[in-house]
């Protein structure tokens, strides 16, 4: 067999960033907090608890006091640093500057259309880390839509402004403005400037993956994707995967994948998501590789 990494998978700048910052941190203390997984996957969140990184949540940091607490690359609602500093604890933060910009365009916006009655909403999965931070901006009034059943929390008789989540699918983002223009002309009758404003904050280092990662899985017999299973990112790329290649299998690690997938002639790819560490895709590598050692005594 022949195994492929694709150059572009794993991580994204800005995850990259935040590890980077929780490791150099870590040379100097046997301890580091950081609020949330600073990734979505299990094995490197081990990695880095192994090194001294401790993973609290918003309640564990109101108790803490006198410390230092990373902020991972989805960024934090405004509440955060209130909490800092009343409690004398010194972030380390680590939000991606594409999160950055985004708060400070959505907390723009919201200021708008609060003086014309107006709503900010926003394409993402309720409850994720960056839309936390996202909706912090808004004094939690934005509305955060996913689904089609979500749009009934819109009311299309007034403004409406709308951002995504950086790490959503693009295609989802102009399916979404679509049907909002459509409720808006049904309520309306017209559609004017006023009444409609599309953000597209998708980051594109994320959304261009995509058409990469299409051709990717249409040149290989098999793809292993490597992702943890609470990654986003992950289970979006994963079916453009599947799309593309009925032979593509959603993996943590190595200890997930099944010979059986496998024949000794296939080009095999493996690709992660922009939460999975290059480390973790090279140790499937060299196990799909040392499968074919198997290959070779059944065919004696």
């Amino acid at each position: 067999m022949n195994v492929t990494i694709d150059k572009n998978s794993s991580y994204c700048f800005g995850v990259e960033f935040a590890i980077k910052m929780a490791e150099d941190e870590m040379e100097g203390t046997d301890r580091l907090y950081c609020l949330g997984d600073i990734v979505h996957n299990d094995m490197e969140v081990k990695r880095l608890s192994d090194k001294g990184l401790v993973v609290i949540d918003r309640e564990e940091l109101r108790e803490l006091s006198d410390c230092k607490v990373l902020i991972r690359a989805h960024g934090e609602p405004p509440e955060t640093y209130r909490t800092a500093i009343e409690n004398n604890i010194e972030l380390i933060d680590a939000s991606c500057p594409v999160v950055l910009k985004l708060q400070h365009r959505v907390k723009t916006a919201f200021d708008k259309m609060e003086k014309e009655k107006g709503q900010i909403v926003i394409y993402g999965k309720k409850g994720h880390a960056e839309v936390i931070g996202l909706t912090g901006q808004t004094l939690e009034k934005a509305i955060v839509v996913m689904e089609d059943k979500d749009l009934e929390k819109i009311d299309f008789t007034k403004p409406v402004t709308l951002f995504s989540q950086t790490t959503k699918s693009t295609k989802g983002f102009y399916e979404l403005k679509e049907k909002i223009e459509e409720k808006i002309k049904a309520t309306k009758g017209v559609l004017n400037e006023v009444d409609f404003n599309a953000n597209d904050s998708i980051c594109r280092q994320v959304s261009n993956r995509e058409p990469q990662l299409k051709h990717f899985a249409r040149e290989k017999d098999v793809i292993i994707f490597v992702s943890g299973k609470k990654s986003s990112n992950g289970k979006a790329l994963y079916q453009v995967c599947k799309n593309e290649n009925e032979r593509s299998y959603f993996v943590e690690n190595e200890s997930e994948i099944d010979p059986n997938w496998f024949s000794p002639e296939d080009e095999v790819g493996i690709y992660g998501a922009t939460s999975t560490p290059m480390w973790l895709m090279e140790q499937v590598m060299h196990y799909i590789m040392s499968l074919e050692q198997g290959f070779a005594l059944e065919s004696n």
